[in-house]
């Protein structure tokens, strides 16, 4: 019996584990090659995980409501099961007088063995292929670097046998080195902070003046993450109250057209993530994760915004490469990252390899905030609520009292990296800007 793991996938950076919330098929099940196996929730995504093979479903080593760590085996698939089941069938129904297949020497070690299972290529890389793609590929000479490049219309971009032979029938180029004398090239892993183990705590509770329930799959997730960052980064928070009566006035002046143009609301976001875009430029820090005592810059600048869901929990998807993006693009991105999130529709691609995260409290009319890191992140904007306030304005003739629109930032920030020298002038530019808003 030729046997092949499912194992728990990763799911996003720094994901290291995962809660299955629903089994679509039990031992003794036959499944085709990409047939849905099983439902897995995060904290971040809720993902459906396909077969990477066809196969019988012979053991289940996991149930609905068990949290895995990513990399576990979930399932084991018989690999010769489905063709096993169809020679059985075929078995039963053949004529007493036909001769049986069976009556062949036993001693015949070519038919009695199973072909040899393809293996996996290096660990090196991050792409995962089933042993049916690497078979194809071994038969047509396919280079390792032109697999790579194959796009794949499978789970998570995941390259298919059907999308190899859709590729082999255009007649591509191929190099000569194949998959049988080249590893897979190394692929620049992020640095992220691992989990470690949670310990349980728990306080008394007195059970008879209330009702008592249990948190859902993605609550548990969000509460061991939180617990986590609190245990991996020396938080400490900054706060600036900033005049944002420039960035109120623009907006007025520029949302109907902006929705008549656009079909979106212009909303005071795009123009909080640009800002913390040209701050992020000036103070790279700001952008970048820590490993112990070593920390990378991120090349890409990824801001992750916090959307609130109806089921109370929270969800950060990314608008990636913000910097390249002027108000429309990043308005667009929000408009259309918060709809997925909200209608549960969002893809592994929309949560990934964020670099810095804006929650915006200030949608509860919530004032002042001091928001938790999002790891392996080492800073994290929080965006209060803009109201009208008397206020001391300088002008040629003297100081006046005037009615301007003011608003909190909260910066947290991991003081293992960053110091508060940093922090606060990071905040300061974000401020500035916001005071001084001008779109270009």
């Amino acid at each position: 019996m030729s046997k092949f793991e499912i194992k728990m996938p990763k799911l996003g950076e720094s994901i290291t584990e995962g809660t299955i919330v629903s089994l679509n098929i039990k031992t003794g099940d036959l499944v085709d090659e990409d047939q849905i196996l099983f439902e897995v929730t995060t904290a971040k995504v809720n993902a459906e995980v396909p077969s990477p093979v066809a196969g019988k479903v012979v053991e289940i080593l996991f149930n609905e409501g068990d949290t895995v760590e990513v990399g576990k085996t979930v399932l084991l698939i018989d690999l010769e099961g489905a063709s096993a089941e169809v020679a059985g069938s075929a078995a039963e129904n053949q004529s007493p007088d036909t001769p049986a297949e069976s009556n062949q020497p036993e001693n015949n070690s070519a038919s009695a063995s199973p072909a040899p299972k393809p293996e996996k290529p290096s660990n090196e890389s991050e792409r995962w292929y089933s042993p049916a793609v690497l078979q194809l590929a071994k038969q047509e000479a396919i280079s390792v670097d032109e697999l790579e490049k194959i796009q794949g219309t499978g789970y998570l971009g995941r390259l298919s046998k059907k999308d190899l032979k859709n590729y082999i029938e255009t007649g591509a180029t191929r190099s000569t080195q194949t998959i049988q004398d080249k590893k897979l090239r190394p692929v620049e892993k992020p640095i992220e902070t691992p989990l470690k183990s949670t310990p349980a705590y728990s306080v008394s509770m007195e059970t008879s003046s209330g009702e008592v329930k249990d948190m859902d799959a993605v609550g548990k997730i969000i509460a061991d993450r939180m617990i986590l960052s609190k245990q991996t980064s020396a938080h400490v928070t900054t706060v600036v109250e900033v005049d944002v009566t420039k960035l109120v006035n623009w907006r007025k002046k520029n949302k109907d057209e902006f929705r008549k143009q656009e079909g979106i609301n212009l909303t005071y976001m795009p123009a909080i993530v640009q800002a913390t875009v040209k701050a992020l430029k000036e103070y790279p820090k700001l952008n970048a994760s820590v490993d112990g005592y070593k920390y990378i810059l991120k090349k890409n600048i990824n801001i992750g915004v916090a959307v609130a869901l109806e089921d109370e929990n929270l969800v950060v998807p990314v608008i990636h490469n913000a910097d390249k993006l002027n108000i429309t693009g990043i308005a667009h991105q929000i408009e259309n990252l918060s709809g997925k999130a909200r209608s549960n529709k969002l893809a592994m691609s929309d949560i990934e390899n964020g670099t810095f995260t804006i929650t915006n409290f200030g949608t509860f009319k919530n004032i002042i905030g001091t928001p938790i890191i999002n790891q392996p992140e080492v800073a994290i904007l929080g965006v209060g609520y803009i109201e009208k306030k008397p206020a001391v304005v300088e002008t040629p003739e003297g100081d006046v009292i005037a009615i301007r629109h003011k608003m909190y930032l909260s910066l947290s920030y991991d003081h293992r990296l960053i110091n508060g020298a940093v922090g606060g002038a990071f905040l300061l530019k974000i401020a500035n800007y916001l005071e001084n808003w001008s779109e270009k």
